[in-house]
């Protein structure tokens, strides 16, 4: 027969683990909470008295390589330069949502866009300059498809909602880059059209300045 004293001492031990194993389990579902939380930094929209409107954004699906234009309702501020942002921000963020086609690391991608007007040949050149983050082009997945898909659906929503401009150029944290992860050429404008079905290419004019 086992003596008493060892039957305490057993369950005392086992009580020790059971309560150890609680413990930890609980720091483990802090741990994660946490990381989760760090992970998750997708821009949220701030507050604003702006009704919504029904905008188009260009979408890219990597399946089938194919940008798709789509309704959808943004509530977005009235000055060009920060509306024209908010509507980036908007169309990058749905890329990081779980059933993404075209996925994404969640984050704030542009910092700022600007609207210029320069001399050309004849006319105005009237450009959009998009400069995003350099966190947003280094976390980027590289690879030529994937890429061009990332600049083509921003080409194609900026043409939806500013079809007066002709063009768009791309910075990373307000300095020239050679390609966007590694394939897609950043340091030429592109022309701004529906690119809904059709390839973008880097404009003539810019590749032989």
């Amino acid at each position: 027969m086992i003596p008493r004293y060892q039957r305490i001492v057993f369950w005392t031990l086992i009580g020790c683990i059971l309560l150890m194993g609680a413990f930890l389990l609980r720091g483990c579902r802090e741990a994660h909470k946490r990381l989760t939380a760090l992970n998750d930094a997708t821009p949220l929209a701030a507050p604003t008295a702006t009704a919504t409107e029904e905008v188009t954004l260009y979408t890219a699906s990597d399946s089938d390589g194919v940008i798709r234009p789509v309704r959808s309702q943004a509530a977005l501020p009235p000055d060009p330069s920060l509306r024209a942002r908010a509507l980036v921000e908007n169309l990058l963020a749905q890329y990081s949502q779980q059933d993404s086609a075209h996925p994404l690391q969640s984050g704030p991608a542009v910092d700022d866009v600007y609207f210029l007007e320069e001399p050309a040949r004849s006319g105005k050149n009237r450009t959009i300059l998009v400069n995003l983050r350099g966190s947003f082009a280094d976390n980027h997945p590289s690879g030529i498809e994937v890429e061009q898909l990332t600049l083509n659906s921003i080409i194609g929503t900026l043409h939806a909602a500013f079809p007066d401009f002709a063009e768009v150029r791309f910075l990373v944290d307000g300095q020239s880059r050679a390609t966007l992860a590694g394939h897609a050429e950043l340091d030429h404008s592109y022309p701004l059209i529906d690119t809904a079905g059709r390839p973008v290419v880097p404009t003539e004019a810019a590749i032989h300045s």
